[in-house]
């Protein structure tokens, strides 16, 4: 018998046993986000400081994002507001020296843009300036202050573009004026502007002796826009190019 045990015992001690294997992945899981979460809290109490400065840093850039636009800009766009109109009123009476420098007692859309340009007022006061120096043929600040406009409305865009190309047109830079005037054409399309510049475009292209262009500018207003007043005469216009 005792033969018979030791043999066993020297049997099983020759068979290989595997170690049970461990899943180790939900405890690795878990001690990661515990981790985590020790670690967050650790540098929450070690930069306490840091955090409540960076907190109130925000609070302060916001309560002076408030304070620059409802007490500052506020007031400031009113005042504009109304040191703009009796500019306005010279510029509608074509006092256009007077629209341009004031009168001694109110401001002229100089004054306003060099006092509030970061206004509304100040901003459109581009915009009467552009018109104001094309008319007195100084084109070039025509054009400076035109493409300073940051336009509110569809028509006063248009429009600026519209004058912007009237000014290169006039120092005979025609690519630029008719890059403007297809600006000004596509600009929200409507029956009063858009037919005014393509004819414009068109008329330079005849003089540039481009008759293919000038012609699909002159077909477009035929086509598209038949009831504005460019389309009334447009025929001739057609039949002139379709010459060449």
């Amino acid at each position: 018998m005792q033969a018979r045990i030791r043999e066993y015992i020297i049997k099983m001690s020759k068979v290989k046993v595997e170690e049970p294997v461990l899943d180790l992945t939900n405890q690795t899981k878990i001690t990661t986000w515990e981790d985590r979460l020790k670690d967050s809290e650790l540098f929450v109490r070690s930069n306490t400081r840091l955090l409540s400065i960076v907190g109130g840093s925000v609070v302060g850039l916001i309560a002076l994002f408030f304070a620059y636009t409802f007490l500052y800009m506020g007031p400031r766009a009113k005042e504009a507001s109304a040191q703009m109109f009796k500019a306005e009123a010279y510029f509608e009476a074509d006092s256009l020296t007077k629209a341009l420098n004031g009168d001694g007692n109110n401001p002229g859309f100089e004054s306003i843009v060099n006092d509030y340009g970061n206004t509304p007022s100040g901003n459109l006061a581009h915009y009467y300036l552009g018109s104001i120096y094309l008319r007195k043929g100084d084109f070039q600040k025509a054009i400076d202050n035109l493409e300073k406009y940051g336009a509110k409305d569809d028509l006063t865009g248009s429009e600026a573009q519209g004058m912007t190309g009237d000014a290169y047109s006039e120092l005979k830079n025609y690519d630029q004026a008719i890059s403007y005037y297809l600006k000004a054409a596509d600009n929200k399309p409507n029956i009063f502007t858009t037919p005014m510049y393509l004819q414009k475009a068109g008329l330079i292209y005849e003089y540039q002796k481009d008759f293919t262009k000038a012609l699909d500018m002159y077909s477009r207003i035929k086509r598209d826009y038949s009831n504005s007043a460019q389309s009334r005469d447009i025929d001739k216009f057609i039949a002139r190019v379709q010459q060449h």
